[in-house]
């Protein structure tokens, strides 16, 4: 029995210690993982509960033109910050109890603003300085500065330094508000800025608003006041001008009120963006634009003038490069009502919609009288491509003979489609005279209908194919947000819309331009891809990238989405075929080139309005500049639209020049003269 007891407690000893062992050994690897393991993240845990990353926003790099001018830039402003150094919160007992010292504050400094501001703009009130401030922390974490007022001139300056002592947390921080250049240079494709809190709507957008929602990564949290980017280039490049923000480390109590600041991270400058865009090229041709509805508005065209005509969009592309030289969207706007993140009620309602860039947005952007935007069912313009179709598709050849008669029929009903007021063109050679004098009666029996004839429905599929190798239907590739990809009002081999009729019906209009609305840029870049014979160039909107210090960080290079291979003698045809007269608009143009005019048809309210299309690209030969001009509701395009066309090939012969030597621009001419007749002067 004694045995039995003895075995027994030995057992409960060997029991104790073995079990003492165990939890040593998981209390020492406990610890070894506490130090070697979790050691830095807690250790950062610890510090990120006691101190707090402050964003401080860079400024924003230029926009530039080719030339270097300035298009947008950042102008420095001092503004009112104020931090809360106090709980002021309203549902807390000490919130309540400080709550009166910010109600003095608010009221005080709207007295400051009323007796000191410039006059200008209504003063801020009591009850928008308290919203301003933010006191609930609804809109930001309470360590976060709130901004009371920007752009404060000296006087409002001078009074907060002088009374600082006063306003517990405020300080006069020197940000940026942007300026545009007061000439409105492209406005709608530089863009324009808001500020970051009223960017929802742009997914652009989103990894920023997560970033500065997980406070993560300090140099990437932007500001609920900062400027941004919200359309034009100004939203594509982005993070290219935007260059990245700089930091506060702040020291803050367990009630998020900073107590120290323990370290300033500086922001990096954005870098500038420079446009393929000139200046001069660029408001040269906004002027015409504007000109030519004026004279549309007090000249008759085919018999009548043309008030309802009240917009126009113009773009002008380099063959060889790609590069925009100008990209017109008319009536345009000083995009400087933006300056400070958002636009004033008033301003934006005088907009009408102005703001978007009609050349690749037409469904936001201003609309003619009766209500057309500027993308147009491209009329005539159609035809070289048209012809192109039919003889690669071996409908006929370049040798092939018609008699135009003026009218042709299709369809089981007969439907009759004549030519343009009717005119009966005889006998042509080749394919080239249809193409010049813009037979409408030949593109519907050898291209629509033929195209029927030999591929029945899915002949829609195969013209389809044609159309978006040379751009039309789909991105052209440019880098700007909101572009419309056009709008194939012929619709499928599967799916006819019932306004067409049939799938006859579809190839017969689309033939002749009345099947597919698209935008002057995609038929600026259609024009390029007829003048390189096939090779269909990105448009380039962006030439370089700088840093501050002007090193070049990046350039563009041509790039050639897609080429479509024809016959030479395809070529040949089609160049020559593009010689439509166009009365009068190129007289004494000392280049050969290449043009179609278009006039295309829109029905509103039971009335036919005549949209007005030009393309050309000169010289004919050695294409260096292909243009596209549009002018809704105003009337043919070789009155409307050509001339446009004609002083944006001059502006940019004096630029860069059509035969690659630039001739001096007429303020050039000025200056030399001034300087003859000064030297002149001091000779007599």
């Amino acid at each position: 029995m004694e045995a039995e007891n003895k075995n027994s407690l030995n057992l409960r000893i060997n029991m104790f210690f073995f079990s003492t062992f165990i939890i040593f050994c998981v209390v020492i690897v406990r610890l070894a993982v506490l130090q070697f393991v979790e050691a830095p993240s807690l250790t950062v845990k610890e510090a990120s509960q006691n101190t707090k990353n402050i964003p401080l926003p860079p400024d924003r790099g230029n926009i530039r033109d080719a030339a270097g001018a300035k298009l947008a830039y950042s102008k420095p402003v001092e503004s009112l910050y104020i931090t809360l150094m106090k709980d002021y919160n309203k549902t807390t007992d000490k919130g309540k109890k400080n709550r009166p010292e910010a109600d003095k504050m608010a009221a005080q400094m709207a007295d400051a603003f009323k007796q000191f501001g410039d006059g200008k703009s209504k003063p801020l009130t009591k009850d928008e300085i308290i919203e301003a401030m933010d006191l609930e922390s609804k809109l930001d974490k309470g360590y976060i500065p709130r901004r009371i007022k920007s752009d404060l001139n000296e006087k409002e300056i001078q009074y907060f330094m002088e009374h600082k002592s006063d306003f517990p947390g405020i300080e006069i921080i020197e940000e940026t508000t942007r300026q545009y250049d007061p000439e409105t240079v492209a406005v709608q494709t530089v863009g324009y800025v808001k500020s970051f809190k009223r960017t929802e709507i742009l997914k652009d957008y989103d990894e920023a608003r997560q970033n500065s929602a997980d406070d993560t990564n300090p140099g990437e949290i932007y500001t609920k006041d900062e400027i941004v980017g919200f359309d034009g280039v100004e939203e594509s490049f982005q993070k290219e001008l935007r260059g990245k923000n700089g930091y506060k480390v702040a020291s803050v109590s367990s009630a998020n009120i900073p107590e120290e600041i323990v370290d300033i991270i500086p922001p990096v400058k954005g870098n500038d963006v420079w446009l393929t865009i000139n200046k001069d090229v660029q408001l040269q041709t906004e002027q015409a634009i504007k000109d030519q509805l004026v004279w549309l508005h007090s000249h008759p065209v085919s018999g009548q003038t043309h008030p309802e005509a009240v917009t126009g969009y113009a773009v002008a592309m380099e063959v060889d490069t790609g590069n925009i030289v100008a990209m017109a969207s008319i009536p345009d706007y000083d995009t400087n009502i933006w300056k400070k993140g958002s636009a004033s009620n008033a301003d934006f309602d005088k907009l009408n919609a102005n703001y978007q860039n009609g050349a690749i947005t037409p469904i936001s952007s201003g609309k003619s009288k009766h209500g057309l935007d500027s993308g147009v069912l491209l009329g005539s313009t159609i035809k070289p491509l048209s012809v192109l179709v039919g003889l690669n598709e071996k409908l006929f050849t370049t040798t092939t003979p018609y008699n135009d008669t003026g009218v042709t029929y299709f369809g089981k009903e007969q439907k009759a489609v004549h030519n343009s007021q009717n005119h009966a063109y005889g006998y042509f050679r080749t394919p080239a005279d249809a193409i010049e004098h813009s037979s409408n009666v030949f593109m519907v029996d050898k291209v629509g209908n033929a195209l029927y004839s030999k591929f029945g429905k899915k002949g829609i599929t195969v013209w389809n194919k044609y159309m978006e190798e040379f751009g039309l239907g789909v991105s052209t590739g440019v880098d700007l947000p909101n572009e419309w990809l056009g709008r194939k009002e012929y619709g499928t081999a599967d799916h006819v819309p019932k306004s067409v009729g049939s799938a006859q019906a579809a190839l017969v209009y689309a033939s002749f331009g009345q099947g597919g609305k698209y935008t002057p840029l995609q038929l600026a870049q259609y024009t390029s891809t007829l003048a390189n014979e096939g090779a269909r160039i990105k448009p380039q909107i962006v030439s370089k990238i700088t840093d501050p210090s002007g090193k070049v960080i990046k350039t563009t290079k041509r790039e050639v989405l897609n080429t479509v291979k024809f016959d030479a003698s395809f070529w040949k045809l089609i160049k020559k075929g593009m010689n439509t007269n166009v009365n009068g608009a190129f007289d004494g143009f000392p280049y050969d080139y290449a043009r179609k005019t278009g006039t295309s048809q829109q029905q509103v309210n039971g009335v036919n309005r005549d949209n007005g299309v030009f393309i050309a690209y000169a010289p004919r030969n050695n294409p260096k500049l292909a243009v596209a001009v549009v002018i809704p509701e105003g009337g043919f395009g070789a009155y409307s639209a050509a001339p446009v066309a004609r002083k944006m090939f001059d502006a940019y012969d004096q630029v860069y020049g059509l035969d690659g030597v630039p001739k001096k621009p007429l303020q050039d001419k000025k200056a030399e003269e001034e300087k003859g007749k000064e030297a002149s002067n001091k000779q007599q």
